[in-house]
C-alpha cells in the first residue's frame, strides 16, 4: 500500500513506548504527525527524534500530536530514549510504535525495496482530524529532517483548511497569502474587506485572515 495525499490512514494497533496503542483511539480527533525511521540507534534519527522533543510544545500549540515508527521491540526503543536524552539533552516525550513485524511499516507503505527490502525509509506524514493524509515527505538515510519546514507546513495547511486563500513559496505565519483563483472578486470583496492587491487577475495577494 502506497498511502497519497487525501487517502484515509488505516488504522491499527500496536505496541509503543506508552504501552499497546490503538492509532484511531490515541489520535482522537486532533491532527497527528507520524514520522518513521530505520532502525532504532541510528545517528540521523537520534537527532531527529531529540529535535522533536525539543519541539513538542510548538506541535502542541498547533493542536498536533507526534508519533514516531521503528521496526525494533519496545525494549530496544526504551534504550535507544536513553541515548536520546544523553547526546540531545531531550527527554523522548511523545509515543514510539514498536513496529518489530513490520505490520505498521506495510500498511503504510513504508518499505521501498529499492532502498531496502527490511528497513523502513524515513518518511513523515500529517494526518488531519478525520486520518486523512495531508502531507508526506520522504527523505534519504544521510539527510535529516527539516522540522522547522514541517511547522511551517502544518502552519500553511491549517490555514488554507479554514479560509480560501493558498500560501505562497516561502511564506511563513503572520505573511500575506494568495486568494485562490475560484474566488471571484465579488465574493473576496466580501471575504477580505480591507482589499489586496492585485499582481495578475490570478494572482492576488492579501493579509493573512485574523484569527488564523
Amino acid at each position: 500500500m502506497s498511502l497519497k495525499l487525501l487517502d484515509t490512514v488505516p488504522d491499527f494497533t500496536q505496541q509503543s513506548t506508552a504501552g499497546p496503542l490503538n492509532f484511531y483511539e490515541w489520535a482522537g480527533t486532533d491532527w497527528v504527525l507520524l514520522f518513521s525511521h530505520p532502525k532504532d540507534f541510528t545517528p540521523v534519527c537520534t537527532t531527529e527524534l531529540g529535535a522533536v522533543a525539543r519541539l513538542k510544545p510548538e506541535f502542541d500549540r498547533r493542536g498536533v500530536k507526534v508519533i514516531g515508527l521503528s521496526v525494533d521491540p519496545v525494549e530496544s526503543h526504551h534504550a535507544w530514549a536513553r541515548d536520546i536524552a544523553e547526546t540531545q539533552q531531550a527527554e523522548l516525550n511523545f509515543p514510539l510504535i514498536a513496529d518489530k513485524d513490520r505490520r505498521v511499516a506495510g500498511l503504510l507503505g513504508l518499505i521501498h525495496p529499492n532502498a531496502s527490502d527490511t528497513a523502513t525509509v524515513r518518511t513523515v506524514f500529517v494526518i488531519d482530524p478525520a486520518k486523512r493524509v495531508r502531507l508526506t515527505l520522504t527523505y534519504p538515510a544521510s539527510t535529516g529532517r527539516n522540522f522547522a519546514e514541517i511547522l511551517r507546513a502544518i502552519d500553511s495547511i491549517q490555514l488554507t483548511e479554514q479560509h480560501k486563500v493558498a500560501t505562497p513559496a516561502d511564506w511563513r505565519h503572520g505573511e500575506d497569502v494568495i486568494i485562490l483563483p475560484s474566488v471571484g472578486d465579488e465574493e473576496a470583496k466580501a471575504l477580505f474587506p480591507d482589499g489586496w492587491t492585485a499582481h495578475k487577475p490570478y494572482l492576488r495577494t492579501v493579509k493573512q485572515p485574523q484569527g488564523a
